[in-house]
């Protein structure tokens, strides 16, 4: 993926803004805890069967695990999804699965966390073949 440049290279973007082509991602880093997997793709495969995805523009969805307590949330989306979801964080349906995954996921750095942006990743590069 380039930033428009031919460069390959999308520093200073966030991952919000990285699209290929009509893709957009989106990494959401936090804490989540051990054990807690089975749970937080419970939650999410919930709220996947309602409107909420369809609110923000969510095509995929991956949850990934790293080590006992890293949580990384990999949305690909028709439009960048960092806007999209700032929109609907007072949505009920929003409310309710962030009022129940806090049972199980926390910020990364409690310190720095005020919002959804703050736990979304900067990308910093990405390649992608002809």
């Amino acid at each position: 993926m380039s930033a428009g440049t031919g460069t390959g290279t999308g520093i200073g973007r966030t991952a919000a803004e990285a699209g290929t082509g009509s893709a957009h991602r989106a990494l959401i880093v936090a804490r989540m805890a051990p054990g807690s997997a089975d749970g937080i793709a419970g939650l999410f495969a919930a709220s996947d069967r309602g409107e909420l995805p369809h609110l923000v523009g969510v095509k995929r969805r991956s949850l990934f695990q790293f080590g006992p307590d890293l949580y990384l949330h990999l949305i690909e989306s028709d439009r960048p999804p960092g806007p999209e979801i700032a929109k609907v964080t007072e949505h009920p349906d929003f409310r309710e699965l962030s009022d129940r995954l806090q049972a199980y996921v926390s910020p990364y750095d409690p310190a720095t966390w005020r919002s959804p942006k703050d736990a979304m990743a900067r990308q910093f590069y990405s390649w992608q073949s002809d």
